[in-house]
């Protein structure tokens, strides 16, 4: 089953200079995407279309389709995407919780689209709602942390709160951007095994940012490469060439990628 459809895509910030051009992909449910490609390449502006914080370029028959609902189309959002995002989960690099709330209610928050909205406005949540928060903070290992605020917590924990926060949240795809970009590489481990269990486990349909190929290479089972806001690879990561890793990032660094 295809949850993700995006059809001659393109997006621009200013006239005539499109960050995203002629983007086809389709994502099958319960497939582990890595979206991989040097700085400036389009990945974020790729994924914040998906989330619905951007809207793509009015372009004829160009189209986003998510979980069997189409949520943009010419330019323009429709009346299906505020539904379908409820089940849209969003990792940020920089782990986007609330500093001064207890790591609980961070994760609580990833509940506001199941529940009446003054409900949410007074922080008031049913007893399941917090039952599914704690649980979503097991499955990370962070229920010890639960009544804690968020700003005493590492970046890794931060980042696996974050992760708690989209299981709460029941998210059916969940877009990570870039998640390990400023952790070290024992939190980074940590947070990629996290989404892989999610991934296997679940079968929740998984596309994440990375700048480190090599982990993109270990924990993905799809890569899909971008350059100057094109789709220059997808595929196996098995199946990537040194000379489509040159295409990307240059020979020095094809060279130690490729090692």
């Amino acid at each position: 089953m295809c949850v993700i459809k995006i059809k001659n895509v393109y997006k621009s910030f200013k006239k005539d200079k499109p960050v995203l051009k002629n983007i086809n992909l389709n994502i099958e449910k319960g497939e582990m995407v890595g979206l991989i490609g040097p700085s400036g390449s389009g990945k974020s502006t790729l994924l914040r279309l998906l989330g619905g914080f951007e809207v793509i370029d009015p372009v004829t028959d160009s189209e986003i389709e998510m979980l069997g609902q189409l949520t943009q189309n010419n330019g323009k959002k429709t009346s299906c995407c505020r539904q379908s995002h409820q089940y849209i989960g969003i990792i940020f690099q920089q782990f986007n919780l609330v500093g001064r709330l207890r790591l609980l209610t961070n994760v609580l928050i990833g509940r506001l689209g199941k529940i009446p909205s003054w409900k949410g406005t007074l922080g008031f949540f049913p007893k399941e709602d917090k039952i599914k928060a704690l649980e979503a903070l097991e499955r990370v290992n962070m229920v010890d942390f639960a009544f804690q605020r968020a700003s005493t917590l590492s970046g890794g924990q931060q980042q696996r709160g974050a992760i708690a926060r989209v299981l709460a949240q029941e998210s059916k795809i969940i877009l990570a951007d870039e998640p390990i970009a400023s952790l070290d590489p024992a939190s980074s481990d940590r947070v990629m095994n996290h989404l892989v269990n999610i991934n296997r486990t679940d079968k929740t349909t998984i596309i994440v940012s990375l700048h480190q190929f090599e982990v993109a290479k270990t924990r993905c089972e799809r890569i899909v490469a971008l350059k100057d806001g094109e789709i220059i690879y997808d595929g196996s990561p098995q199946n990537i060439s040194k000379e489509d890793l040159i295409n990307l990032y240059g020979v020095e660094s094809a060279d130690a990628l490729y090692a």
